[in-house]
């Protein structure tokens, strides 16, 4: 248990930068010598990857509940094959998406029932919950002008965005310790740079790599 790493989820609506940061964190943590892991939801394994084709990309529409159990049945295979192996040898996964996007996107989004979302979720990721959340928010309208071709969720209607975003901002209320905020509108170095020293923060809190972040 003592090499157990440290789960670090992004989260937001589409157009926040979310995979941006995502890279920009592995990459800064990489260099920097951490034992790192990036990933992504849907996908991250060979059966998560032809899922997350399915959800994104297919001209069939999907009901909710389907779309819902697509997402679920994906994220089984990655915290079973993928998360749970990495943080068992000691690395810091940075995952694009997680628990918090079936919450917002199929919750809040989708109208489902918040309560067996809830239970269901807990059973997919056996009871696995993010040490650190980062939510980059902003105005749905302006996050869906920086998407140049948009898949099968970013062509809903602009309500279903907006009630995305009130999801997500509901999470970071819920868990004000786990989640931080950060303003998708600042320039995406500015965005890393509040990241990496908030997680590196986090990780002293913890106890973790210290002397690799006594050796920065």
């Amino acid at each position: 248990m003592g090499r157990w790493g440290f789960f670090v989820t992004i989260e937001g609506i589409e157009g926040s930068g979310k995979s941006t940061l995502a890279k920009g964190l592995y990459e800064l943590l990489k260099e920097k010598g951490f034992p790192v892991l990036l990933t992504c939801e849907p996908g991250g394994t060979g059966a998560g990857e032809k899922i997350r084709e399915i959800l994104l990309f297919s001209k069939e529409k999907l009901s909710p509940y389907t779309e819902l159990f697509l997402f679920l049945a994906s994220r089984k295979e990655h915290v079973e094959k993928k998360i749970l192996p990495a943080l068992r040898e000691g690395k810091i996964v940075i995952c694009d998406r997680f628990d918090d996007s079936t919450i917002a996107y199929q919750g809040f989004g989708r109208e489902l029932p918040l309560r067996i979302l809830k239970r269901i979720n807990k059973i997919v990721t056996c009871g696995l919950k993010p040490s650190l959340t980062f939510l980059l928010d902003i105005d749905p309208e302006e996050g869906l002008r920086r998407i140049e071709r948009r898949d099968r969720i970013e062509e809903e209607e602009l309500e279903f965005h907006q009630r995305v975003r009130e999801g997500f901002l509901s999470i970071a209320k819920r868990a004000k310790k786990r989640v931080i905020v950060i303003d998708a509108k600042k320039e995406k170095k500015e965005i890393l740079k509040i990241a990496f020293e908030k997680l590196l923060q986090r990780l002293k809190e913890k106890r973790k790599y210290i002397s690799l972040i006594k050796s920065l």
